[in-house]
């Protein structure tokens, strides 16, 4: 079976998975994913940040964009423009407008960011060696290769897997990090 068939089929499977979690599995989850990344010393000294705008039983991020904005901090949040993924730095919510996929995402009128010191990046399903398993677009493996931003993926545990294939292109996590654990990629 070629790689793109099996993870396909992966994705299916690990996506109704995680959409049968309870609201408050995933609300927990979070909160203790969010705790976790404090933890980690390249996060809580990095200046600038990508993260993602959540969606259905995605780890929640709307706790976390309301920390970035209390603490001043500066992030960025993903904009499909074409095929590619581009970070736009935002001041509020008002920013914010339905996008690709059902997403929320910057306007493009908000300022594009070029370099990030760290990407919160979403998944599906990770593996300990920091493969990720994502939606099958490509667009986080696409803005993540060849750029210096330590890479964060964050999932819940009963989604970090033993294996699953991947392909050359396919950017590996510096970090995962789940309700349960940090682990840091060799």
């Amino acid at each position: 079976m070629s790689n793109t068939i099996e993870k396909a089929r992966l994705r299916k499977q690990l996506l109704d998975a995680r959409d049968d979690l309870s609201l408050d599995f995933i609300k927990i989850a979070s909160n203790r994913i969010r705790d976790n990344l404090r933890k980690i010393e390249f996060y809580r000294k990095a200046t600038s940040i990508g993260v993602y705008f959540s969606i259905g039983s995605e780890v929640q991020t709307h706790d976390l964009l309301q920390e970035f904005f209390n603490q001043g901090k500066e992030f960025a949040l993903p904009r499909v423009d074409k095929n590619d993924l581009v970070f736009k730095k935002i001041s509020g919510l008002g920013d914010l407008e339905l996008g690709n996929f059902g997403v929320m995402e910057p306007k493009e009128k908000c300022e594009t960011v070029k370099n990030l010191d760290v990407v919160l990046v979403p998944a599906i399903a990770l593996t300990r060696d920091g493969y990720r398993l994502g939606y099958g677009f490509g667009f986080y493996d696409r803005y993540l290769h060849g750029k210096k931003s330590k890479k964060i993926g964050m999932t819940y545990a009963k989604q970090v897997l033993r294996s699953f294939p991947h392909d050359d292109h396919d950017v590996k996590m510096d970090c995962v990090v789940t309700e349960d654990a940090v682990i840091y990629v060799k």
